[in-house]
């Protein structure tokens, strides 16, 4: 037995290495990030202990009771049946607590009415702490050393009400409104953007990132606070007046699992809203109509969404998002189905080291019903290092519309850049002006039949025809609508193209795998990438090998070196991936997935069910 699990450990550390040094020849390291550290540190919890167990007819107000005073580390179980709630779910500063039903397909629950978290339009379920907000948080300091990428060391002017383990968010402010010609980092309107900031970041502060703290210096500050990733960004200077921010309370380790959420009654903007937390996820989940969205991490660090199912929205309009991030970092979206949402994955202010890895979208959902939708999104300034891996969707945009962002990358996704009924925006990959060092490597991008260009860089001459034609694989710098105020003040961007790494794509206008040392921004005297030495691509740049939950699917399943894949009009370089196999194979409800992970992925994907309660837990009815 210690032989055997001595070999594993070792095939692994074999294998990470051997993904490491594919990922260093192809991805230079001022492009990379350490999305393996992505989702919540240590993984999903398996917690067995109940310390109560509900029935339906309980009130919001008794599952909330049983969450404040369940002990650390233990779960609050929903028994099969339908719960109908006239209030939201609060984890009121309620940590390693679970709330956990029989499953998605048997424990169901009709919201009527939200509660009002942390503002933003409230939620359904809120995971929240004592954050105040970006504009007047709790504790502040400010950011004297320790900028360089990668540093996990750096010195705070204050560590007032900071713990070891606890969340920081670090800053600084914005460029000038002058473009620098390289990493700009701006959200004035009709300059670099056509509506303005966000609004969720400290004013004038765009780019950030949320961290862990792993260690506090003894004695008076200045004093030195290791952070667990090191710094992203390589721009972080004093010139920019760097500073982090903190709240003393973060809420930690909520779980929420196996259950049907049904949002269609309420009001409240999002199903889910994390606020605040870290080191929490939602598995297993299937969640109906939403408002704005559903789930939402504001001011969060690591949190893990996956093996869940998302459908619908009531707005079908910009602001109608499976998974929004805004001031968050080191999120990892795993293995879910969005259907009838107008964008899956939806990227934020200050969103970083985030992994989108594996998901399935189908069926955009938008006014008007001609205008696609991309399934993920840049949407605000500030969003960097952020990983798209693996995913099978319609389309990736990055816009202008909220300011800038740097640092991409796409690998190995599908997108197919075009819907039935759809018109307008069908590109697999329109990336708007000023959205900078981007990475498009080894993605299969196109409809044959649909797209007869393989990309359209904009000038004045076709700035027009790259925002609404849709016929190009790539869109590359163009400036938006630029709103109401100004449709001439934001210039189109050629440095998106020069810029842009692209290594090992096939798309269907070339019918080609494409390794051109042209298409490799070699030549850049600050952050390019050197024209790589083999052809060959790692499987993943953020898992070590194969998952236990891709079961007997084909891997690496989307790729120029996929061949014969089950997908047609691809050159067969694309596989079904398992979240694509799930919706397929799920019988539907009135178009309705009627989902469980556990039926659909290997092992029930990386939670089991835990054993019945035992007889002295109590029940509350």
């Amino acid at each position: 037995m210690a032989v055997g699990v001595r070999t594993l450990l070792l095939y692994g550390i074999v294998l990470a290495v051997a993904q490491g040094t594919a990922s260093a020849q192809v991805l230079d390291p001022i492009r990379r990030a350490e999305w393996n550290r992505a989702g919540a540190v240590g993984g999903i919890q398996q917690r067995t202990t109940v310390c109560a167990t509900l029935k339906p007819g309980v009130t919001a107000a008794q599952i909330n009771s049983a969450i404040d005073t369940c002990p650390s580390g233990q779960v609050v179980s929903l028994l099969a049946g339908t719960y109908t709630l006239s209030d939201g779910i609060v984890f009121n500063r309620t940590d390693n607590v679970t709330l956990r039903g029989a499953g998605p397909d048997k424990t169901f629950i009709v919201f009527n009415a939200g509660n009002g978290c942390f503002g933003l339009g409230g939620a359904d379920i809120c995971v929240m702490d004592n954050f105040v907000s970006s504009a007047n948080p709790q504790n502040r300091a400010n950011w004297t050393a320790g900028y360089a990428k990668g540093s996990t060391s750096i010195t705070l002017s204050s560590k007032t009400g900071l713990s070891v383990g606890n969340m920081i968010v670090i800053d600084q402010n914005d460029d000038t409104l002058t473009d620098n010609g390289e990493i700009w980092v701006c959200s004035e309107v009709d300059v670099c953007s056509t509506e303005g900031g966000g609004g969720m970041a400290r004013p004038g502060r765009s780019q950030g990132q949320s961290v862990l703290v792993t260690s506090i210096s003894a004695g008076a500050c200045p004093c030195t606070v290791t952070i667990s990733p090191g710094v992203y960004m390589p721009n972080y200077r004093a010139a920019q007046s760097p500073g982090a921010f903190w709240t003393s309370e973060p809420i930690k380790g909520v779980g929420i699992e196996d259950m049907s959420l049904d949002h269609t009654n309420t009001d409240a903007w999002f199903g889910i809203g994390f606020g605040g937390a870290q080191n929490s996820w939602v598995r297993n989940v299937r969640s109906l109509n939403s408002n704005r969205g559903h789930v939402l991490g504001y001011a969060t660090a690591n949190i893990t969404v996956r093996d869940s199912y998302f459908y619908g929205t009531k707005n079908a309009q910009s602001q109608s998002y499976g998974i929004e991030t805004e001031m968050s970092s080191a999120w990892l979206v795993e293995n879910n189905i969005f259907q009838h949402v107008t964008t899956g994955m939806e990227s934020g202010e200050q969103t970083s080291g985030t992994v989108y890895g594996y998901n399935f979208s189908i069926d955009d959902y938008y006014t008007p019903t001609y205008w696609m939708q991309a399934s993920a999104y840049h949407h605000n300034p500030g969003i960097n290092y952020v990983l798209y891996e693996g995913n099978d969707g319609i389309g990736f945009t990055a816009d202008d519309i909220h300011g800038t962002s740097h640092f991409m990358t796409s690998f190995r996704n599908s997108l197919v850049g075009w819907e039935t009924g759809k018109t307008a925006q069908t590109v697999p990959m329109h990336i708007y002006a000023f959205n900078r060092y981007f990475s498009v490597i080894g993605n299969v991008l196109g409809k044959a039949g649909v797209h007869t260009a393989y990309e359209c860089v904009a000038t004045s001459a076709t700035a027009a025809g790259c925002g609404a034609g849709g016929e190009s694989i790539f869109t590359l710098g163009w400036s938006g609508n630029a709103g109401s105020k100004s449709p001439t003040a934001v210039k189109n961007d050629p440095l998106v193209r020069t810029t842009l790494m692209r290594w090992g794509n096939y798309d269907t206008v070339t019918g080609t795998v494409r390794f051109q040392a042209s298409e490799v921004p070699s030549g850049l005297s600050n952050y390019g990438n050197s024209v790589p030495s083999t052809q060959t691509l790692p499987d993943s740049l953020y898992l070590p090998g194969k998952p236990g939950w891709w079961g007997n699917n084909p891997w690496p399943a989307i790729g120029p070196d996929v061949t014969n894949g089950a997908v047609a009009g691809v050159g067969g370089h694309v596989q079904k991936i398992p979240a694509r196999v799930c919706y397929e194979n799920t019988p539907k409800t009135n178009g309705v997935l009627n989902f469980n992970a556990n039926a659909c992925y290997a092992g029930g994907g990386v939670s089991t069910q835990p054993p019945a309660a035992p007889a002295n837990v109590r029940i509350i009815r």
